[in-house]
């Protein structure tokens, strides 16, 4: 018996186990064991008590195979995915928890088993084995193999929607033991290390509980579109005949940027998961924000690119879903049935559990048209607690950089408010505070912290300009009016009053800002046209333009833009459902010099993507207005947000 012992992973060495040979019952309850070694050993083992630890996965049990007898309750991370997992792992199990499993654990090994392994071949027969010629190379077996288990893992669905996590982990080792048996594949033997780790990810996301009414059940319904086909847009211009079947979209390229690099990208996804009430006909749902997961334990904060996840958390209607952008799952869903959300936002806070210790958990913020944020702890599948921010909707939320508690929400109040989330105990209690409250002059609806100084200034787009405020906490006023309004050129001469529903930074000192007025997007210097020195506040200021984009010429508002600072690019969707592309690395040097002068002529994006002719149940979604579109940190997703209720994912290839 070790019980009791404050025991954590690290405390079990292998080199102690491993001669214990005979061991045939082992007491770990009451520890702080997160998971088990791998080569604990004991080959003899019959009982295990894991009652009452914090364990994450048990599929590191399977190295205990005459295991009879398995309890591991009170470990709040462990699912109904991980009971199924032990038992098909354990053939030698009878009771889990207490409870015997001998007739579920025939279902599970045998019926199970038999139905996923025809649904596998079944989808290899018909979608992949004719794309595999007689004679074939490893490089062709390794591509197919890679896209047949995402298409394997995204499409086979068998069972409950409570254990769609167990079945992709089944259907996943069966799609390799076929592949194996039929191509002569070593298993896992081209396993890349990026896709280990992103397994990992994924078999610790949980099922939802049933902790709060706003929490949702994942899975009640299907998340992908049915009955789509693609067929990519013609092209005035293909670099390169694509092999038949092959569904890559050639994007459109501008003559005048050949020097720029192709970046061609494919369709992986397109997914209907904010639908209401689950609706398959739901093709009117706005979708608004989407937010890419920080990674933990990255040393966060620190380099965007290491930092980057495949995770995405969007919203529209009544829902929030967080989505695997590589195999197009839904892994959660959130739903407030009386809500419509309008942003997200992620901040990682240090928690502390019940034993004292500290683990990094991510938590996402939701807010929208009843002026409450929700504040979500992901990985425990629990809306813990809300903040009445605002008595009207609120337009858009974004946590400080620098201090992980500090949340900005932006609403038609005309207020942008400043609050301290706190951080949450380890029963959720959790005390928020309003730090701050800045006045706008009209609704503000897009808001950025100046890179350079996070805790001194905030810039936001709003319905009658583009607006600056100090927000330095040790300067005593609680109401603050904003410090100053830029003012941009116009069609005659400069103007303050325009509608800003684009803002973004590029890089430290670079502002890309979208008004809906002349349908162009400008980038001036924030160094340049802002005076910290000007007396007093409320000035008008003219911002330094660097540039200007050449964009639409439509007059639609709220088509919002985007940056990837690490790749210095600019996103911007139109109202035709194409995503407009500006690799800007060749101007942003020019730029930073103290001459830097302004771009004479207006920039062309670098490269247009179309949407692809999309048919649902035969016929094409009529207007596809494209409201946001984001990539990942490194640029190798693309998420793409449409007013038909339809999330596209893109692939940098």
């Amino acid at each position: 018996s070790l019980s009791k012992l404050q025991l954590k992973t690290g405390d079990l060495d292998p080199r102690l186990f491993s001669r214990l040979r005979h061991l045939q019952k082992l007491d770990l309850s009451d520890n702080l064991l997160d998971k088990f070694p791998n080569s604990l050993t004991l080959p003899d083992l019959r009982v295990l008590n894991c009652n009452n630890n914090k364990l994450e996965d048990v599929t590191a049990l399977k190295q205990f195979p005459l295991l009879e007898e398995l309890t591991y309750e009170n470990n709040a991370y462990l699912t109904l995915n991980d009971d199924y997992k032990v038992i098909f792992l354990l053939q030698n199990l009878r009771l889990l928890n207490g409870k015997d499993i001998t007739k579920l654990a025939k279902h599970v090994r045998h019926v199970n088993t038999r139905k996923l392994t025809s649904k596998v071949t079944a989808h290899w027969e018909k979608f992949f084995r004719d794309q595999l010629p007689e004679k074939y190379t490893a490089e062709q077996v390794k591509s197919i193999k890679k896209k047949f288990l995402k298409s394997v893992q995204t499409n086979v669905v068998y069972g409950p929607s409570s254990l769609s996590e167990f079945t992709r982990w089944r259907v996943k080792m069966i799609a390799e033991e076929f592949l194996a048996y039929s191509l002569g594949l070593e298993l896992n033997s081209d396993t890349e290390p990026e896709e280990k780790t992103d397994e990992n990810e994924e078999e610790s996301t949980e099922s939802p509980r049933e902790a709060a009414e706003d929490v949702a059940q994942v899975g009640d319904f299907s998340s992908y579109i049915s009955n789509v086909t693609v067929t990519p847009s013609k092209r005035k211009k293909n670099h390169s005949k694509s092999s038949p079947g092959n569904k890559r979209s050639k994007t459109q390229t501008n003559t005048k940027e050949e020097t720029e690099e192709d970046v061609s990208a494919e369709p992986l996804h397109f997914l209907q998961c904010h639908s209401k009430g689950n609706s398959r006909e739901d093709f009117k749902t706005q979708l608004w924000s989407c937010v890419f997961e920080p990674v933990l334990d990255s040393g966060a904060r620190k380099d965007p690119i290491v930092n980057s996840s495949r995770t995405v958390a969007t919203c529209g209607g009544e829902s929030v879903c967080l989505i695997d952008c590589e195999t197009g799952t839904v892994l959660k869903k959130y739903k407030v049935a009386t809500e419509e959300f309008f942003s997200v936002a992620w901040t990682t806070l240090t928690m502390v559990t019940s034993d004292s210790r500290k683990k990094a958990h991510n938590i996402l913020a939701a807010a929208g048209r009843r002026g409450i944020v929700k504040l979500i702890h992901v990985a425990a599948d629990f809306c813990y607690g809300e903040i009445k921010a605002h008595k009207k909707p609120i337009a858009t939320v974004c946590f400080s950089p620098t201090q992980e508690t500090h949340l900005f929400t932006a609403s038609y109040d005309k207020r942008i408010a400043l609050w301290d989330i706190g951080i949450p105990d380890c029963d959720y209690n959790f005390k928020a505070s309003q730090l701050l409250v800045l006045e706008t002059a009209s609704i503000p609806l897009r808001i950025a912290l100046v890179p350079t100084c996070p805790e001194q200034y905030l810039l936001a787009g709003c319905e009658g300009g583009c607006f600056a405020w100090n927000i330095k906490l040790d300067k005593g006023q609680k109401s603050r009016p904003f410090e100053a309004i830029f003012q941009f050129p116009d069609e005659e001469s400069m103007t303050t009053a325009h509608r800003v529903d684009g803002l973004a930074f590029l890089n430290d000192d670079v502002v890309v800002s979208k008004s809906s007025k002349p349908g162009c997007i400008y980038l001036w210097s924030w160094s340049r046209s802002f005076d910290a020195k000007g007396k007093g506040c409320q000035q008008t200021m003219s911002a330094v333009i660097l540039a200007e984009l050449e964009w639409s010429t439509t007059d639609m508002s709220y088509l919002t833009l985007s940056t990837c600072p690490a790749k210095e690019y600019v996103f911007c969707g139109d109202e035709k459902g194409s995503v407009w592309m500006y690799n800007l690395s060749s101007y942003t040097t020019a730029w930073s010099s103290a001459k830097g002068k302004r771009s004479e002529r207006r920039i062309s994006p670098t490269q247009i993507l179309k949407w692809p002719e999309l048919r649902v149940n035969g016929e094409q979604p009529s207007e596809i207005l494209v409201n946001n579109v984001v990539a990942d940190p490194a640029f190798t997703y693309l998420v793409v947000l449409t007013s038909v209720n339809i999330t596209a994912i893109w692939k940098k290839s």
